[in-house]
Parts: C-alpha cells; sequence; structure tokens
C-alpha cells in the first residue's frame, strides 16, 4: 500500500449501552495509520477503549460508524462470512489469556486455525513444529495448555498467531498475566518474531517495557486517540 501503510482505521466510533440502557461512547472517531513491519503500542486508562479498538481492527467487532481499510477496501462492507475469511488470513491474535484450546495439545493448538484456512493436516504440521521450534517450545509440542507454565501458554499463542502467516499481529495486553521474566521474555521474542517474519504489531497495553519497544505510541482518552 501507498507509504508503506498496511491498514488504515477512519472516524471510527463505537458506543455501548449501559445496564440502566443509557448509551456509553467508547471511541468518538478515531483515526490511525499502521505501517508496515512496525511495532505501535496502544495505551491508555482501563476502560478507555483500547480493546474495543482493537477488535475493530482485527474485525472481531463493527464500528457504528467509520472504516477500516485493507488493500484499499473496507473490510465494513464485507458480509460476515468473507470478514472472518478476512481475519482468519490477515489477521493474528495474541490475547492476555492466551484462549488456547485446553483438550488439544500445543502443537494442535498451532494446527486448527491453519486447516480451517484450508492447509492440509501434513503441511499445517510440519508448520507448526517450525513456528513451535521458533518460539522456544519444540520439546513441548505433545503438551496440553494445563501442562505448560503460563509463558510457555503465551508461547502457544504467538505460535498460533503466526500460523496462516498474517500481515498484522494484534496483542491485547500479552504479557499482562505473567511475572517480570516471561514478559520479557515475550517482549524480545516479538522483536525477534518481527524481524524475522516482517510483521505488523498493534499492541494494547499498560506494560511500560513493552511502550519502550514501539515504533509509535498512540494514547486514547477521552473516547479520543492521540500521538505520544
Amino acid at each position: 500500500m501507498m507509504n508503506e501503510l498496511i491498514l488504515k482505521a477512519e472516524n471510527i466510533q463505537k458506543s455501548f449501552q449501559t445496564t440502566k440502557k443509557l448509551k456509553l461512547d467508547v471511541l468518538k472517531g478515531i483515526s490511525l495509520d499502521l505501517k508496515i513491519n512496525h511495532i505501535t503500542v496502544v495505551i491508555g486508562a482501563s476502560g478507555a477503549g483500547k480493546s474495543t479498538l482493537l477488535h475493530i481492527l482485527g474485525a472481531l467487532d463493527r464500528p457504528d460508524n467509520g472504516s477500516v481499510i485493507f488493500n484499499e477496501e473496507d473490510i465494513f462492507n464485507y458480509n460476515d462470512d468473507r470478514l472472518a475469511k478476512f481475519r482468519n488470513k490477515h489477521i493474528g491474535f495474541i490475547f492476555q489469556f492466551h484462549h488456547l484450546l485446553p483438550e488439544f495439545t500445543a502443537i494442535e493448538n498451532v494446527i486448527i486455525p491453519q486447516m480451517i484456512n484450508g492447509t492440509s493436516f501434513e503441511k499445517a504440521k510440519e508448520k507448526s513444529n517450525e513456528l513451535l521450534k521458533t518460539v522456544g517450545l519444540l520439546e513441548r509440542i505433545n503438551h496440553k495448555p494445563a501442562e505448560l507454565s503460563g509463558g510457555e501458554q503465551q508461547r502457544v499463542a504467538v505460535a498460533r498467531s503466526l500460523a496462516n502467516d498474517p500481515e498484522i499481529i494484534l496483542a491485547d495486553e500479552p504479557t499482562g498475566n505473567l511475572d517480570s521474566k516471561n514478559s520479557e521474555e515475550i517482549h524480545k521474542l516479538i522483536i525477534d518474531l518481527k524481524e524475522k517474519f516482517n510483521k505488523t504489531f498493534v499492541i494494547v497495553t499498560h506494560n511500560s517495557s513493552l511502550v519502550n519497544l514501539a515504533d509509535k505510541i498512540f494514547e486514547i482518552k477521552d473516547g479520543k486517540i492521540f500521538s505520544v
């Protein structure tokens, strides 16, 4: 895309209804550009709308108004089926609580999204082995999430986010549930993956160490976004 932009959000607005049926405006016209192979960090107080923005950028939720442009198309003109295909192919997700499927092993958790995307089992297995090796978990591939430490589970989640070779990785407090040692290891891993795979990261965080890794920092405040 022009000027090395990979994704462009324009005038994103989102509101929710409270339990008392009052309208709560969370995002009030947010626009931002994401550059290829950059780490963009979004900060802000709890409840400011950081995760809401991330979910919209990743097509997990639709805005009330506004657009998200990818390959010169507004993804929110897609129907739900096409939007799901876009999400599975182009976006990888890392969540604070990893969301691994507990009944499946580490390698199976990385295989599944590839098979959903139409990859054969053998090719998916081969790639999953490579990704788990990249994140330092080759010897733990046949362990289920309950048999892994918190840091190891998050590494599986990182490998899974790369499974379909997405252009953009969205991370919501990826180290929020980890101790300082494991947090530092995940930070280093993100930098390594950005360089090795030429990925674009958007990270929502309270962690000042992650802020220090950013190419660009935004803050959400009172429903608006500001460059820091």
